[in-house]
């Protein structure tokens, strides 16, 4: 079944490339030109993946990312920049992006990120659909499903991106071992690219805020001197 994609950037030749490639790709494919016109789509029909340039008018890729995430949508989001700032890049993963590619790309690297956003998405669909017949996997009052792909905390469920619970899940089935940010960006990603690395922490960021009480003194997910993170047992 193909998947519903939103490309959405004000470049008319970018624009068009990545909507070819994606049509060939065997993908239904929606193009707007600006942020507005991204909301008013998603408003008339939810897609499966948003690519969105950081640059719009109206409003740009990030003021959209924050909207639809404040509407509690867990719709994959892949940011295109011209930018190569790390305070850029960081912004967008914070807003709720799932990935970024920073132009010029190729699409052969576009369509191996899309393909993996909505691989993740769509293992989440048929989990959230499935019996709950896996043993979870606990640490303290953090319960994880890997068959639901839920998580609880403290008896609560707490909502995960299809990117921030495959790195949960990967911690957490590895309790005490101590991974880089490259070993991650292999393991969980899928790929890995000199100067991605920041992904990486940003992604543990948001874990973070979501199930650790206080992240001053983190209860799952330590930084290690710097050089990795790992995920400890509860107290």
């Amino acid at each position: 079944m193909p998947a519903h994609i939103l490309v959405a950037d004000d470049q008319t030749d970018i624009r068009d490339l990545i909507v070819l490639n994606l049509q060939h790709a065997g993908h239904e494919v929606v193009a707007v030109a600006d942020g507005p016109a991204a909301l008013a789509s998603q408003a008339e029909r939810a897609s499966d993946l948003l690519i969105l340039d950081l640059m719009m008018p109206g409003l740009d890729g990030l003021e959209v990312c924050k909207a639809l995430r404040a509407r509690g949508r867990a719709t994959p989001i892949l940011m295109l920049t011209a930018k190569s700032t790390e305070l850029d890049r960081v912004l967008g993963l914070e807003l709720g992006a799932d990935d970024y590619l920073t132009k010029p790309f190729s699409m052969a690297e576009l369509l191996a990120r899309v393909k993996a956003l909505l691989r993740r998405a769509e293992l989440l669909r048929a989990a959230q659909a499935a019996p709950a017949t896996s043993q979870a996997v606990r640490n303290g009052d953090l319960e994880i499903m890997p068959v639901r792909r839920e998580v609880r905390l403290a008896g609560r469920v707490v909502e995960f991106t299809a990117l921030e619970f495959d790195l949960l899940l990967h911690f957490a089935s590895h309790p005490g071992r101590i991974f880089s940010r490259t070993q991650l960006l292999d393991s969980v990603w899928g790929y890995s690219h000199e100067g991605y690395e920041h992904t990486v922490t940003t992604h543990i960021n948001r874990l973070r805020a979501k199930v650790e009480q206080d992240p001053m003194q983190p209860r799952f997910i330590l930084t290690v001197r710097g050089a990795g993170y790992k995920m400890r047992d509860a107290p």
